[in-house]
């Protein structure tokens, strides 16, 4: 008998936790609340990648339908959340299907309502799915000429391992007149990278901090999230912001009886000090982001960036096919 997703996520974070290093996804960062502190930071100064994103995609919109050149695609939405940055794409790129994939279900289901109101004639489908495990996608999306849109640079939050692996299996969603839009954070200074993920308001420190209530929601953890602070820090040598959660003090944290495994009865102490890894972003070169579209099977089409060399976006098409 196949796990329900709920089982899935229980034995995920579990097994995160008791391994040496413990680790917790970025993807249990994207509960209604999650998503909502996700969203405030994206309004603060220090975030440079949502509005320098937001700018490329303004300044090259025409470009970007232009060298896409399908009106009537199949547009197709990861981690979708408020589904703004793609309403940005509806005027230009004409598409006839809106498909807004997301692992918040109900925030995902808000957003698409209130979108509806402002797009009553695109056809529009909501998809809850953790996509970095697999993407099924229904039979009403449309087949011919999809578009998958994965701005935010949220690619990055993957090793270079699993980026591949997940671009592979976008591959394998698309016929020789599909495409991929990515936007991807590119290489820079320390203090800016630092600054961006450490902000002094400490919204991104709550957003981090709410992993572990989402946890003991999803796991029945007992994590007390004031035993815990919020750290950042640039890895140049691997060129990576790692973010993780400091424990304050020596805690002891157990989780509720549950189906799967671990069984009843988990238990795991941290030391004063000891961290739990939340997440990675890697920052690109673009030509190492090409080899790895490559290595997916895609091929690099055209990429956009900003004056002055923050952030890119990308347009990908199956190599078959550029």
């Amino acid at each position: 008998m196949s796990m329900s997703l709920e089982s899935l996520d229980r034995q995920e974070i579990l097994a995160g936790l008791l391994e040496p290093r413990a680790r917790i996804s970025p993807k249990y960062f994207y509960d209604a609340l999650g998503s909502r502190l996700f969203c405030a930071i994206t309004e603060l100064d220090e975030y440079y990648p949502t509005r320098t994103e937001a700018a490329i995609v303004a300044n090259e919109l025409p470009r970007i339908a232009s060298s896409w050149g399908r009106p009537g695609c199949t547009l197709i939405d990861l981690g979708a959340g408020d589904c703004e940055k793609a309403s940005r794409l509806f005027e230009a790129l004409q598409p006839a299907q809106y498909v807004a994939v997301d692992i918040s279900a109900a925030f995902l289901r808000q957003s698409l309502d209130c979108l509806r109101q402002r797009f009553p004639d695109l056809e529009m489908q909501a998809v809850g799915a953790d996509f970095s495990r697999e993407l099924a996608l229904p039979d009403s999306v449309r087949r011919a000429a999809r578009l998958f849109f994965y701005p935010g640079s949220s690619i990055g939050n993957f090793t270079k391992h699993e980026a591949r692996g997940l671009l592979a299996r976008l591959r394998g969603h698309l016929g020789d007149d599909g495409g991929l839009l990515i936007g991807i954070d590119l290489v820079k200074d320390r203090r800016t990278l630092e600054a961006a993920y450490d902000d002094p308001l400490g919204v991104t420190a709550a957003f981090n901090l709410n992993v572990l209530r989402n946890a003991n929601r999803i796991a029945g953890t007992d994590f007390d999230l004031a035993d815990w602070r919020h750290v950042a820090f640039y890895d140049e040598p691997n060129s990576r912001i790692e973010m993780h959660l400091e424990a304050r003090r020596a805690v002891t944290v157990a989780a509720s009886a549950g189906t799967g495994d671990p069984p009843a009865g988990f238990e795991r102490s941290f030391a004063a000090g000891e961290r739990i890894h939340t997440e990675n972003s890697c920052k690109y070169r673009l030509d190492d982001f090409a080899s790895l579209l490559a290595s997916a099977g895609f091929a690099m089409q055209q990429a956009w960036t900003d004056p002055r060399q923050w952030f890119a976006v990308i347009l990908a098409r199956p190599a078959t096919a550029a």
